[in-house]
């Protein structure tokens, strides 16, 4: 097999950025990974060397700029854990003051109140299995308890002059909004759908609230939704596509939004005309082809920042004038030297699956394939309402220079197709999706370039899951299996998995009250069938699928006499967030590979 000349710790250096956001003095501040975890940095112009922050050992997870004030408010977390702590940081002074020190609960951010006196966040404080809604002078030391939650998910979506628009998610397809006002403690509904999403709340200026919801549509639309009696306006539809990103300032008016084409980011900007019930476009933004992976307004709402990426660049900062439509690149980190033209883009194909339904995937080969000896990693992507889009993928690249070809399916259930099929996994229809794989595994074999005896099953979280189903569904179409966090026995995760996940994924993947449901889609129960050799990755602090779901696979696979190896990590969770662990996992994943493929 070919090999390329970089090592694969330059591919895992190359830096992105994250999380931008624009202070009331103009300077973009954003998350960068330059130092090995996500820190904070800042860019007073396009053409100025951006400068460092914070120093943290532990990731930053996100920052957000006040409106008023040039400060900052950003999280972090502890190895990995998800229970992020909150902090406030002064970009004239660089004091950095803890606002939170319960390290025992997860802070979820909401945002500043509109004139940046206060914060608002949900904690899981008082109970594990709940997110309460709190309140906190940006001075003070302690935050007030505002609204007492009713278990599972609750965040805060929006702030403005009618109160805090909260969100439940029931499951990852079914969201009501909510108003409560942080003065009284008053809360109301106002959706009271059973599935249908809602995201995105914002208000305008005359404290109309508008958002993204899927009500009534198979796709998501931009919509306004009365506060009196809970009936919704379409304001701008997606067509055939998902509205997936949508941005409103309230001053101004001015609205930034995109469309998911198929994965890729189509770009809008306008200007609200809330008497109409309508966006007029005002430009169009020129982006090069790629994924759009958020967007915010300054204070004035003169700028919008946005990250992108796409397959041959890693996530950088863009700044569009929504008016003039100009976009200008504020971070470019570069590729360590890497030349781009190696990078390669992904062809959108679609496989026929076992019901006759055409599966999108994304299918890359690498340079000089040669004829029937080329092989495949299939990568799953995890959720299952995600949806694998043409980002850039250090390692993915990485190994396409060593040779192989990339197959990243979106299988029934994956987001981004609309509502229909994202249902079309859900609870006794689990395996169905397995079902895709197989097909996608199908499809591969008519490649001429591929090797049908090196064929990989690799995938992520719920994908890892999707790995672990595809070699007991399908024993004999792999040739060695890589998993990463997955579930291995349904009905032990569910039990074990955070408390305040446990009623949200059991909408999707069936309660602990139906044990033979679980039992039937879970791989652990016929592990006896894998005939591969597997590589399995986890971190000991996931909240999320705890470590013991990789531990239980891999006493099953040894005792059976084949190859397993174990990559856990105790300072790491759900994601592996250290750029050093990162070397060590896929230095021993790329050696596997080539032991076994």
């Amino acid at each position: 097999m070919p090999t390329t000349p970089y090592p694969l710790t330059r591919y895992l250096g190359i830096d992105s950025a994250s999380s931008p956001t624009i202070a009331v003095d103009g300077t973009l501040v954003f998350l960068a990974d330059t130092t090995g975890t996500p820190q904070v940095w800042s860019l007073d112009d396009p053409d100025s060397f951006p400068k460092r922050l914070t120093s943290h050992d532990e990731r930053v997870s996100f920052v957000s700029a006040s409106p008023s004030r040039p400060e900052v408010v950003f999280g972090m977390d502890t190895g990995s854990d998800e229970h992020d702590q909150l902090y406030r940081y002064d970009l004239e002074t660089g004091t950095e003051t803890p606002l939170t020190a319960t390290p025992e609960a997860i802070h979820q951010w909401g945002g500043f109140s509109p004139d940046g006196e206060r914060i608002a966040f949900t904690a899981n404080r008082r109970e594990g299995s709940t997110f309460d809604v709190y309140v906190q002078g940006r001075d003070d030391e302690s935050a007030t308890l505002v609204h007492e939650g009713a278990g599972g998910f609750l965040t805060v979506e929006a702030w403005g002059e009618p109160g805090l628009v909260l969100s439940k998610a029931n499951a990852s397809f079914d969201q009501n909004l909510f108003l409560l006002d942080p003065e009284t403690g008053e809360h109301r509904r106002l959706t009271d759908d059973t599935d249908a999403q809602y995201h995105s709340a914002r208000f305008d200026a005359d404290g109309n609230c508008y958002c993204v919801t899927n009500h009534d549509f198979d796709t998501t639309v931009i919509a306004r939704l009365d506060l009196d009696d809970g009936t919704l306006t379409t304001v701008e539809e997606g067509g055939d596509w998902d509205v997936s990103h949508f941005s409103l300032h309230s001053g101004t008016g001015r609205v930034v939004w995109a469309r998911n084409v198929d994965g890729y980011s189509e770009v809008h900007a306008g200007k609200l005309d809330a008497e109409a019930d309508e966006i007029e476009r005002t430009a169009t933004p020129h982006f090069p082809d790629g994924v759009l992976f958020g967007a915010g307004f300054g204070p004035d709402g003169e700028q919008c920042a946005l990250t992108l990426s796409r397959s041959d660049d890693p996530q950088n900062v863009f700044v569009l004038d929504p008016e003039a439509g100009s976009v200008s690149q504020w971070t470019d980190f570069g590729t360590l030297g890497i030349p781009r033209d190696t990078f390669l883009e992904p062809e959108t194909v679609r496989f026929e699956s076992f019901d006759g339904r055409e599966i999108p995937a994304y299918w890359t080969l690498p340079p000089n394939a040669e004829p029937g000896n080329t092989p495949v990693i299939v990568d799953i992507h995890g959720g299952p309402q995600h949806q694998r889009q043409p980002w850039f993928y250090p390692t993915k690249q990485y190994f396409l220079q060593q040779g192989y070809a990339v197959l990243e399916p979106n299988v029934r259930g994956s987001s981004g197709y609309g509502a229909a099929y994202a249902h079309l996994d859900d609870k006794e229809k689990r395996m169905d999706s397995v079902a895709d794989i197989e097909a996608g595994v199908e499809w591969l074999h008519a490649q001429d370039a591929v090797d049908p005896d090196r064929i990989v099953a690799y995938g992520r979280s719920y994908g890892g899951f999707m790995v672990l189903a595809a070699i007991t569904e399908y024993p004999d179409r792999w040739a060695a299996a890589v998993e990463f966090v997955g579930i291995a026995d349904f009905e032990t995760f569910l039990e074990n998995t955070g408390e305040w996940r446990r009623s949200h994924r059991e909408q999707e993947y069936g309660s602990l009250d139906d044990p033979e449901l679980l039992e039937r889609i879970s791989p652990i129960h016929d592990a006896e069938k894998i005939d591969c050799p597997l590589f399995i990755q986890h971190g000991a602090n996931d909240p999320r699928v705890p470590v013991g779901e990789a531990e239980q696979i891999a006493a099953k696979v040894r005792e059976q006499g084949l190859p397993v190896e174990t990559c856990i990590f105790e300072d790491e969770g759900h994601h592996t967030t250290s750029r050093e662990n990162l070397v060590e996992e896929f230095e021993r994943i790329s050696a596997f590979l080539d032991e076994h493929v």
